[in-house]
């Protein structure tokens, strides 16, 4: 059971979480209607014609929303005063910020001032789960918080945990959001440590298995590869579906995030069900947890702003 690759198409400063008040579908049914359909045309227009886009755009939002709520201000550009979470290394392999562009640009010559960069982002999305509208722009963006906030590949367990919990998210939506690795690829210099150095002694993780240990090698040739990229999900990288659990439960999660997903009794259950029955809730379980995650901190009413270009404040 899969997903076309075209899915998405359609598709630690803790910040007190907002109630999400003033989100409802439909929310620019009145003041701009067509927004989300525009946002749906321009990310078809981008995505046909680079499949890989879509993993990095889904990506993106996920590194928005753990950073300040998902208020956009991982859109911001540094300026000379203040470098921006746009740097920091973990936001450094996204892509895709000209789709975001592209579409702000369209709805602003349609409703100026209207639509939010923030909900734009939200709205680069699969067809299979809601996306609650009207999120504000932030003005706000710090590269540092973005280093700290952010998940690495390399947490354990309990560091994965308590960053989900801190933005009100739970051991469920972590290993279904993990999920996400289902699509997309990774620079070597990402786990190449799990393989070549894993205890600073020239070994490699023993939890992962041997020969996809192998496999890696011959693709990543040494520890400072920083140029090689891999597929996260070997064979089904272009596909939304639950073969990554498959991967986890066999022991090649890229990861060592991935990989410690076997070290919890609540997400060690969910990988092994998912792996089991190829991913019969998969598909519902994420779209439940990407909207509980559209949600976190976000800005509405008065607050923050709507800017004209993503990339700067107004």
């Amino acid at each position: 059971m899969a997903f076309p690759r075209l899915i998405f198409l359609l598709v630690l400063a803790i910040i007190p979480l907002c109630n999400a008040q003033g989100l409802k579908l439909g929310y620019y049914q009145k003041t701009c209607p067509g927004a989300e359909a525009i946002v749906q045309k321009i990310t078809s227009h981008y995505i046909s014609r680079a499949p890989t886009l879509a993993a990095p755009l889904l990506r993106m939002h996920f590194h928005d929303c753990f950073v300040r709520g998902c208020d956009g201000s991982v859109l911001l550009n540094s300026t000379k005063n203040n470098p921006a979470e746009i740097d920091a290394f973990p936001n450094q392999s996204l892509r895709g910020f000209q789709v975001i562009e592209a579409a702000k640009s369209e709805l602003e010559q349609k409703c100026p001032d209207v639509v939010s960069c923030a909900d734009i982002l939200a709205l680069i999305k699969g067809p299979y789960w809601n996306v609650p509208l009207g999120r504000r722009d932030g003005k706000v963006s710090i590269m540092l918080e973005a280093l700290f906030n952010l998940p690495p590949p390399f947490a354990n367990i309990t560091t994965l945990k308590a960053q989900f919990s801190s933005v009100g998210l739970n051991a469920k939506d972590l290993v279904v959001l993990s999920g996400g690795h289902t699509i997309g690829n990774s620079h070597c210099s990402s786990f190449t440590s799990r393989i070549y150095n894993f205890t600073g002694k020239g070994d490699s993780d023993p939890t992962m298995d041997a020969n996809y240990v192998a496999r890696l090698k011959s693709k990543c040739t040494s520890n400072n590869d920083v140029k090689t990229i891999v597929e996260m999900d070997p064979g089904s990288f272009k596909t939304f579906d639950g073969s990554y659990y498959s991967l986890v439960a066999k022991r090649r999660g890229l990861f060592q995030s991935d990989a410690a997903l076997l070290d919890d009794n609540e997400t060690k259950a969910y990988v092994k069900l998912q792996a089991m029955s190829h991913g019969s809730t998969f598909f519902k379980d994420f779209a439940e947890s990407m909207e509980k995650m559209g949600r976190i901190s976000v800005l509405t009413g008065k607050a923050g702003e709507i800017r004209k270009h993503c990339s700067f404040i107004n």
